[in-house]
């Protein structure tokens, strides 16, 4: 099993949880901006429904990133939204990745 993803998440001084560690292996979770209970969008846009709203202190998976509805938020505007589900996107300007590009691959 690679635990690169967990093991960074480790370094980082952040817990992981069981299900986490088998669910997830490789997956690196981001938090969501502190303060903030963020919309997940069954598309990479505003216009797209909500499917269900992130609590306060949520980390979640990046499985990969596409151009979108430009968004402001507390680590800035842009139009990034990142795939974190099947059908469940949020918008780059609420995740702390640490960057202001792309951090995985494309979505297809």
């Amino acid at each position: 099993m690679d635990t690169a993803g967990i093991n960074a998440d480790k370094a980082a001084g952040a817990e992981t949880s069981t299900e986490e560690t088998t669910s997830a292996a490789t997956a690196l979770r981001y938090p969501v901006a502190p303060g903030h209970r963020v919309n997940v969008r069954s598309g990479p846009g505003t216009s797209y429904g909500v499917v269900k709203v992130l609590p306060y202190g949520a980390r979640v998976p990046i499985n990969c990133q596409c151009p979108g509805t430009r968004v402001s938020g507390p680590y800035g505007t842009t139009n990034l939204w990142s795939n974190i589900g099947n059908g469940q996107f949020v918008s780059d300007s609420y995740i702390k990745t640490g960057s202001d590009g792309y951090v995985a691959p494309h979505c297809s």
